[in-house]
Parts: structure tokens; C-alpha cells; sequence
């Protein structure tokens, strides 16, 4: 009985991650998972954390609902690892509390950008292979990136060669948009779905006038087919 009893007082909320360190830093517990050789997201972290560090390891995906209990979480560091992979609630459940987002030095080609302009911390996207696209322009604009890294967001692939290898910054105050040709592609997607619209119009109101028409005529015909009908005309 004292053994159930003390499982049932362990503040499970407060345990640690048995590849982690749990300190407090002005009564914020910290949980530093540094350099630990992990490949994926610990499942137990603290849900009173503040302060989480998982860089310098081998995590290559950030999934759904990754962080989601954590609610005071402020601080999340997955710089230098080997994350490809972001989805789009990633984040979710971090995205009020959380004011500084630690991306850099990854393998991280794209990213949903819902999975990012949810947030209102301060991102730090540097030194990944960036595919230059619409998402990516629209985070820049649109989200809250660190100013000192911001210039080593670099196009490692893009629609044009001339990008490649530049600052996406520089790309952009250049004159280029990637969001231009999703918008073409939009319009004419818009355009082709209108004239078929039209076309179904036209094609209803030729056959409902035809059907008319011959009814009419079958009606005009069997008028005159009656016996009384030619003796009148007559």
C-alpha cells in the first residue's frame, strides 16, 4: 500500500526524460537534452518545462502535436540536427507561450507555412537547404525571423539557377516572386473551371430549347392528325 501510495504522489508532471537533465534556471525548469544521440522526439519531457534544448542530435521529423502538452514551454532549441520533415500541427499547442524557435543547421528543404505563421516566437531558420518557393517567401514576410540570422537563409535549390546559392532576402529585393506563378497557375485553373461552367450552361439551354422544339412540333403534328382538325381548315 505505501508503494501505490507513493506512485500516486510522484508529481508526474515534473519527472525528467531518463536522456535528459532537468534544472531550474529563476524557478523555470529546463530540460536539456543536448548532444544525447536522439532520433526522435522525447515522449515524457515535463509538461511545466520552459526552457527545452534538443539540439546537436539526430531527430529528422517533427510530427503532429509534438510539443502539444507542453503549455509554458518558451524557449525550444532543435538547432543542429537532422531534421527533413515538419507537419503542419507540428507546433501546435506551443504556438502562445513559445517565444523563441531554434530551426538552423538542419536538412530542412520546405516547410508548411501553417506550421509556422501560427507562431508568434522568433524564428531561426539558417544554414538549411532551402528550396526557394512560394511558403518560404511567405514566411519571410509574413513570420517573426531572428535579424541576425535571417541573411544565411539561402536558396539551395530554386526555379532559376540565378538564384541558387543566393540569400533568399537578396532574391526577393531583387524583383523575383515565387508566389507569382502559384497566382497564374490559380487564374487559370479559375479561368479553364468558369468556361466549363459556361459551356455546361450553353450545352443545357441548346438541348432544353431542341426538347422544346420537337415537342412542340410532335404536338403541332398530332393536332393535325385529328380527324375534326382538317375538316376546319378546310
Amino acid at each position: 500500500q505505501a508503494f501505490f501510495c507513493l506512485l500516486l504522489c510522484i508529481p508526474w508532471g515534473s519527472s525528467c526524460p531518463p536522456s535528459c537533465q532537468c534544472t531550474e534556471r529563476a524557478g523555470a525548469k529546463a530540460v536539456l537534452c543536448s548532444s544525447r544521440h536522439l532520433e526522435e522526439i522525447p515522449k515524457d519531457i515535463p509538461k511545466d518545462a520552459v526552457f527545452l534544448k534538443l539540439d546537436a542530435n539526430s531527430i529528422t521529423r517533427i510530427p503532429s502535436n509534438a510539443f502539444r502538452h507542453l503549455s509554458h514551454l518558451e524557449e525550444l532549441d532543435l538547432s543542429r540536427n537532422a531534421i527533413e520533415k515538419i507537419d503542419r500541427a507540428a507546433f501546435k499547442g506551443v504556438a502562445a507561450a513559445l517565444r523563441t524557435l531554434d530551426l538552423s543547421s538542419n536538412r530542412i528543404r520546405n516547410v508548411p507555412k501553417e506550421a509556422l505563421l501560427a507562431l508568434t516566437a522568433k524564428l531561426r531558420l539558417a544554414n538549411n537547404p532551402w528550396h526557394c518557393e512560394c511558403a518560404l517567401q511567405e514566411v519571410l514576410w509574413e513570420a517573426r525571423l531572428d535579424p541576425d540570422s535571417v541573411q544565411d537563409i539561402t536558396c539551395h535549390t530554386a526555379p532559376r539557377q540565378e538564384y541558387v546559392g543566393k540569400p533568399l532576402l537578396q532574391v526577393l529585393d531583387a524583383g523575383a516572386n515565387f508566389c507569382s506563378a502559384r497566382q497564374r497557375t490559380t487564374d487559370v485553373a479559375m479561368f479553364v473551371t468558369m468556361f466549363a461552367w459556361f459551356a455546361m450552361v450553353i450545352v443545357y439551354v441548346v438541348c432544353y430549347v431542341r426538347h422544346n422544339r420537337e415537342d412542340a412540333c410532335k404536338q403541332v403534328d398530332y393536332l393535325k392528325s385529328l380527324p375534326g382538325t382538317h375538316g376546319e381548315a378546310t
